[in-house]
């Protein structure tokens, strides 16, 4: 595996390696293969693509010279609007389904740091069929030390997780807590279910009906006491950071009010996009201050 990174990444890398600290062992590669944009020379058979929702434009501008006849692109981003964008610059037959649940920072010393004990990932064609190159993808990463699997629904799942990426981030968000603090902080689950049940809603009109067994999973998750989960997007709040405010809520969102639209701008969705979108305000204005000053 070629990691494709920025030069400044490219210089950490160079200098420490790259280090993975998890409870299922740690990982460290003293000099990965690593190559910047300016220096693609070959097409490549897979791109597994899993930056930030932001930094899509600018991934896609960065891979696009490695992207062959027969490249296969494996998103890993959340939401969907990424399929739209990737569908329109490669075109559809190039592009898989796929989703990746595992909660991991990036610390002080540049250590990526597995926070809780998920680590899932499956991946499939948009239409459904167990493809050879899916059954060739599945065979490679078979070997890794974490959940992995092809799957004949990979939007119902992407779709899954969604709804319950969307449910955490709005209210870990909103209330700036975590979800075991905000389990302690109220007398009833109505604002956590409350988010759940919207976007699930959403889901459905789109008629991709969460399964039983994963509507089950995310209340659970969502309302465990004393839980120290979150959302990557409080995180990068909480240090300052972009967000993915747009892809995750926003689009939801949209979506939701383009199938009923009598739904409230009101709702518990559309308060917690609001709060997202008055934090990037607040960021860019001080940002923007910051260089003119």
């Amino acid at each position: 595996m070629t990691f494709l990174v920025r030069s400044q990444r490219a210089a950490e890398l160079n200098t420490s390696g790259l280090r993975i600290r998890s409870r299922y062992g740690d990982v460290s590669f003293p000099h990965p293969r690593i190559i910047l944009t300016e220096n693609l020379r070959e097409t490549v058979d897979l791109v597994l693509l899993s930056c930030k929702a932001y930094d899509l434009e600018d991934a896609i501008a960065s891979f696009a010279p490695a992207v062959g006849p027969d490249t296969v692109i494996l998103p890993l981003l959340n939401g969907m609007r990424h399929l739209d964008i990737l569908d329109e610059r490669f075109g559809p037959q190039r592009v898989l389904g796929g989703q990746c649940l595992i909660a991991v920072s990036l610390n002080e010393e540049r250590v990526i740091v597995h926070l809780n004990d998920t680590h899932e990932m499956s991946f499939g064609e948009r239409d459904g069929t167990l493809s050879d190159r899916v059954k060739e993808i599945a065979s490679s990463l078979g070997a890794a030390r974490f959940d992995v699997r092809s799957s004949t629904e990979i939007i119902l799942e992407m779709w899954a997780k969604w709804v319950f990426l969307a449910s955490l981030a709005a209210s870990t968000c909103l209330m700036r807590a975590t979800i075991g603090d905000i389990a302690a902080a109220t007398i009833d689950t109505d604002l956590v279910l409350g988010l759940l049940e919207e976007c699930g809603s959403i889901a459905a009109a789109e008629d991709y009906q969460v399964p039983q067994e994963r509507a089950k999973r995310a209340r659970d998750m969502l309302t465990a006491p004393g839980s120290a989960l979150t959302a990557s997007m409080l995180r990068d709040i909480e240090r300052n950071a972009p967000i993915e405010a747009e892809h995750i809520i926003g689009d939801l969102l949209r979506r939701g009010h383009k199938g009923c639209p009598s739904q409230s701008k009101l709702s518990l969705l559309g308060i917690a996009y609001t709060h997202l979108k008055a934090y990037e305000a607040r960021r860019a204005r001080i940002l923007s201050s910051a260089s003119t000053g």
